[in-house]
């Protein structure tokens, strides 16, 4: 008999086991499978943002995140071999997500963490197996696997398999096998430049536990600290021009040794050091059929921000609602199609925004050198002073701006929060209303008054109501007095009622042929 699972997970990296846990918290069956023996230790991606981190209370990561990880408390600017500016960061997003902070985390041991908790959900990576081909049918998909080379046993090399699944999902990365097998364009191109990034252990001024970015001309480097001493990771561009080695030979003295002594950095271990090309590419769509792309199979960019894993990972909570709901029976499976518009629109976005920035970073002139090297470092510390500047910037580089209000999803306004926005966050006292938040289900939150209609229609729906009692800090943040809120399993607001009254609730739910019992 051919295995039969409800979703085939093609890739292991962050994005695939986020995929994993979610749909197995919510009861979906799913395979698992990564073409190596193991994952290496030598991982690009160090920086979980806010965002990530708000979505991983629903399955209790955070605390674990967090706790074994590294707070930046400040970067530096480097401009032609002198140290230019200082800049504070600490709690920078303060009053904006319970997780102020820019926070490192290697992904070496963010997918450690991942897999555990997977296998005690009782679920299991298969490795040394990969995707060769699939075929859709009208109530599944049909897969064949096989074996890859790095299989320890070598008379398995070439066995194969046949596996059913409902839904397939590609999270194996930039050269995604179901991305091929849909024959789906990944529109874009390659930055010219040769990037390379390194783990290194040493000492020097620079190793402080703080961040540091060096510019030098077209070339720049970020170092950014695992720890308050020693460790650090060490990431960059260099001008292939004025690289006389083969590309396999190069070493990190070969990239950056003048960027490495201007900011008195002494070496003594080289943990892994590669070079690499980087793309800007997004997928002309994210579905065919019953086949998905998440993540890095879906959309690559620019290494700046540190967004790449974060957005994969928010690709595969996003679909993994959607998903639950419609194996359940609890939504139409037109409810899919908003998987596409929801994450490819933001997708765009982000390779649009990294791309400019990177091109500005790198970009060769007189001008561009001048306000590399004194402007950027004279006006940067000055705007950080202000609040308001320091907010927007984390608002966008820990994706809690990120919002869906143009989706069909999304509906209504009260006060300023809209259908399709993350809900803010707004503790008062002891009372925090993201805790209810750690739920993956729907649930409506009213801050004042609850009307007796909307008590009666959550009862009939076995919804949980939150009621919050009004304060002016919900005023603050945006929130509409009595008004009612319907919240998504992936935390954002599906529609706001400024009325209260539960009507527009279920006409959005027989439009969207969602069913709560």
């Amino acid at each position: 008999m051919i295995p039969r699972t409800e979703v085939l997970i093609i890739g292991a990296g962050p994005t695939g086991l986020v995929l994993a846990l979610w749909l197995t918290r919510q009861n979906i069956k799913v395979r698992i499978i990564d073409r190596q023996e193991a994952k290496p230790s030598t991982s690009r991606a160090l920086v979980i943002h806010a965002r990530t981190l708000e979505l991983y209370r629903q399955l209790g990561l955070a605390d674990d995140v967090v706790a074994n990880g590294h707070k930046i408390e400040a970067t530096n600017i480097w401009a032609e071999g002198a140290h230019r500016a200082h800049i504070p960061i600490g709690n920078v997003g303060k009053g904006l997500t319970p997780y102020p902070f820019i926070h490192i985390y290697p992904q070496d041991f963010h997918e450690r963490l991942l897999e555990d908790r997977l296998n005690a959900m009782g679920v299991t990576v298969q490795r040394n197996w990969e995707l060769v081909d699939f075929a859709e049918h009208d109530e599944y998909i049909a897969a064949q696997l096989k074996h890859t080379a790095e299989q320890p046993n070598p008379t398995k090399g070439e066995k194969a398999e046949f596996c059913e699944a409902t839904y397939i999902v590609g999270c194996d990365g930039a050269h995604s096998a179901v991305r091929h097998a849909c024959n789906i364009d990944f529109e874009g191109a390659t930055y010219p430049q040769l990037f390379y990034v390194t783990d290194i252990e040493g000492s020097g001024p620079t190793l402080n536990g703080e961040a540091h970015v060096t510019l030098n001309g077209p070339e720049f480097m970020l170092s950014l600290a695992y720890d308050q001493g020693r460790k650090a990771r060490l990431s960059g561009a260099v001008d292939e021009a004025r690289v006389t080695k083969d590309l396999a030979e190069l070493t990190l003295d070969d990239v950056a040794p003048a960027t490495i002594k201007n900011m008195g950095l002494q070496i003594d271990k080289v943990n892994w050091f590669t070079t690499y090309r980087v793309h800007h590419r997004v997928a002309a769509s994210f579905r065919k059929g019953r086949a998905f792309l998440v993540g890095d199979a879906a959309h690559i960019h620019s290494p700046v921000g540190g967004q790449g894993m974060n957005t994969g990972i928010g690709d595969a909570i996003n679909l993994a609602w959607k998903i639950a709901a419609v194996v359940h029976g609890k939504a139409d499976a037109s409810l899919l199609d908003s998987y596409d518009p929801e994450r490819r629109a933001f997708a765009s976005i982000l390779v649009n925004t990294t791309d400019r920035t990177f091109t500005n970073l790198v970009a060769k002139g007189y001008v561009a050198n001048f306000i590399r090297t004194w402007v950027v470092p004279t006006v940067m510390p000055i705007l950080t002073r202000f609040d308001g500047f320091r907010h927007r910037v984390f608002q966008g580089v820990s994706q809690i701006m990120l919002n869906y209000r143009d989706s069909a999803l999304s509906a209504g306004a009260a006060g300023y929060v809209q259908g399709g926005d993350r809900i803010p966050w707004a503790p008062v006292g002891d009372v925090d209303n993201f805790e209810s938040l750690r739920e993956i289900t729907w649930q409506v939150h009213v801050y004042g008054n609850t009307k007796l209609e909307l008590e009666d229609w959550c009862r009939a729906k076995r919804v949980p109501l939150r009621n919050f009692a009004w304060d002016e800090k919900y005023q603050a943040v945006g929130f509409g007095r009595d008004a009612a809120y319907l919240i998504r399993p992936d935390t954002y607001v599906a529609v706001a009622e400024p009325s209260g009254l539960p009507e527009r609730f279920e006409q959005y739910l027989e439009e969207n042929k969602i069913r709560l019992v």
